[in-house]
C-alpha cells in the first residue's frame, strides 16, 4: 500500500477553508472534473470523467477539522481512504490531504488530483 500527500497553504482563516473543504456533499463545488455529488446516509457518489464513483464517510471531526473517506466503487483500487485536514498556520491555514491506496499506483495517481483540487480551493478562497 503507497501513502501519498497533497498540501497547500491558503490566506484565510481555518474555520473559512473548513466551511468549504469539509462539506462531506461539496465536493462538486471546488473540485475540478466533478459533474455530480450527491449524499445518502454516510455514502457519497460522484459523477466525474464519465466514471461513477461511490466514496463511503469514515469519520468527520468538526472540531479537529478532518474528513476520512473511502473509495468503495467505481475505480480500480483494492484499499482506499483519504484525510483532508485543515490546520492553523500563522494567520492563515494549512490544508493536507493523504491517502493511502492498493495499487500503490493508484495513490500517486489520487494526490495529483488532490493537489490540483487543493490548489483551486486557494483560488476560490483567495480570489
Amino acid at each position: 500500500m503507497a501513502h501519498e500527500q497533497a498540501s497547500i497553504d491558503i490566506d484565510r482563516s481555518p474555520d473559512d477553508v473548513w466551511a468549504l473543504v469539509g462539506q462531506f456533499g461539496g465536493l462538486d463545488e471546488w473540485m475540478p472534473g466533478i459533474d455530480s455529488c450527491r449524499v445518502e446516509g454516510d455514502d457519497r457518489f460522484l459523477e466525474m470523467l464519465g466514471m461513477n464513483i461511490t466514496e463511503h464517510l469514515v469519520a468527520r471531526d468538526d472540531a479537529a477539522r478532518t474528513i476520512t473517506y473511502s473509495i468503495t466503487a467505481g475505480l480500480p483500487v483494492e484499499h482506499h481512504e483519504a484525510t483532508i485536514a485543515v490546520t492553523a498556520s500563522g494567520d492563515g491555514s494549512h490544508v493536507t490531504w493523504d491517502v493511502d491506496a492498493t495499487p500503490d499506483e493508484m495513490a500517486g495517481v489520487m494526490v495529483g488530483a488532490y493537489q490540483t483540487a487543493l490548489e483551486t480551493v486557494k483560488k476560490h478562497l483567495t480570489a
